[in-house]
């Protein structure tokens, strides 16, 4: 029997990758500085926890596959989480931790499915106006739910392919 444990994940700041600045300009102009660190702050509360109750679960980390949000199939999936968790990802230093006690990493998602849904969610964050950015939003809401059902297709497919009982 195949059994998936879920967990659901913020992005901090440094998973943003080079969208990370235009991100926090924006989440600040429209919710304020002290906002920002309180969000920043919670996230890394999120993780410590996260992290606590993975390691508490006592897992046989020879069984464990790891697919990770985000991480294209590509041939250098351990590269890009090194890369990730040395920039100080609490995400990607779990991940790692998890690999380092024999855990499998996967690769999760379609690599021109991200790379179309980084385009887009780059040319909206490149639109300065917030009324403007809104509009373009909502006119490419149909799109955005497109390429994130292809995407979610995609991961549901690698997890039935890759994970055996």
């Amino acid at each position: 029997m195949k059994k998936v444990i879920f967990i659901p994940i913020i992005h901090s700041e440094i998973d943003m990758g080079s969208m990370k600045t235009a991100l926090k300009k924006e989440f600040i102009q429209k919710y304020g500085l002290k906002c920002w660190e309180e969000h920043i702050f919670s996230i890394q509360e999120m993780w410590d926890g996260i992290r606590k109750k993975i390691f508490d679960l006592k897992l046989d980390y020879q069984k464990i596959h790891i697919y990770q949000d985000g991480l294209p199939v590509c041939g250098k999936e351990y590269q890009i989480v090194e890369e990730v968790a040395s920039l100080g990802s609490e995400n990607y230093k779990i991940i790692l931790d998890l690999i380092k006690k024999g855990a499998k990493l996967e690769g999760t998602e379609d690599p021109e499915l991200l790379v179309k849904e980084y385009n887009y969610l780059k040319k909206i964050s490149e639109i300065q106006d917030l009324k403007e950015k809104e509009e373009a939003l909502q006119s490419h809401e149909k799109e955005a739910q497109e390429i994130l059902s292809k995407r979610d297709e995609f991961i549901a497919r690698r997890i039935l392919d890759t994970l055996k009982d």
